[in-house]
């Protein structure tokens, strides 16, 4: 008997194949990006932190698709002093993005990029001064080893001061999602959504 997830799992599939508006990337690419982005140096060093970004971008819009879709990279902001690393589009097509929606009023979501060994309260302050009407309440922020427990308490600060979250994200999460995308018993955006429970299980009642 095939049930409801897997009828979703298999729409979801034909209208990746389908969409004239998406180009996926292949499933083995989407693993070879992963291990390339592991196998990265922290810092800028080789230009290595041009190549993290290249090639997140790239194996984040397949593999967040269609949940999070029209992904724009290093968007500029009107002042063009700061650079948003990616900007989805949140069309509320899944439970986890409608909740923040409701939340967060998180139209659209921002992720930022940090190839750096550890993660620091400056890279956190960039990602919150994005955070505002225009998206929402609500940012992502991608580097390569677990917060910090300070750096970690500050998002849990942020949300107690002024109800943004922020969630931090690594290699680890990376690999599991890469991991998904390819056997397909989950959508890798449930990386992304355990994340933000655990965070929310985490901020004070």
């Amino acid at each position: 008997m095939v049930n409801a997830y897997t009828r979703q799992k298999v729409g979801n599939q034909q209208s990746c194949v389908n969409d004239p508006l998406f180009t996926q990337i292949p499933v083995l690419s989407a693993k070879r990006k992963s291990e390339t982005i592991v196998g990265l140096p922290t810092g800028k060093d080789q230009n290595a932190d041009r190549k993290y970004e290249d090639n997140m971008v790239s194996v984040l819009a397949s593999m967040l698709y269609p949940y999070l879709d029209f992904a724009q990279e290093q968007s500029r902001t009107e002042s063009g002093l700061h650079i948003r690393d990616i900007i989805f589009y949140n069309n509320r097509s899944y439970d986890f993005l409608t909740e923040i929606y409701d939340k967060y009023e998180a139209t659209q979501l921002v992720i930022e990029l940090k190839n750096v060994k550890t993660l620091e309260r400056d890279h956190l302050n960039q990602l919150n001064r994005y955070l505002s009407d225009q998206f929402g309440r609500f940012g992502i922020l991608f580097t390569r080893n677990a917060a910090p427990k300070n750096i970690y308490d500050n998002t849990i600060n942020l949300w107690s001061a002024h109800r943004k979250c922020i969630l931090i994200l690594d290699d680890s999460d990376l690999v599991m999602m890469a991991d998904m995308y390819e056997n397909k018993q989950r959508d890798p955006i449930d990386v992304i959504k355990r994340k933000y429970i655990q965070f929310t299980r985490d901020c004070p009642s």
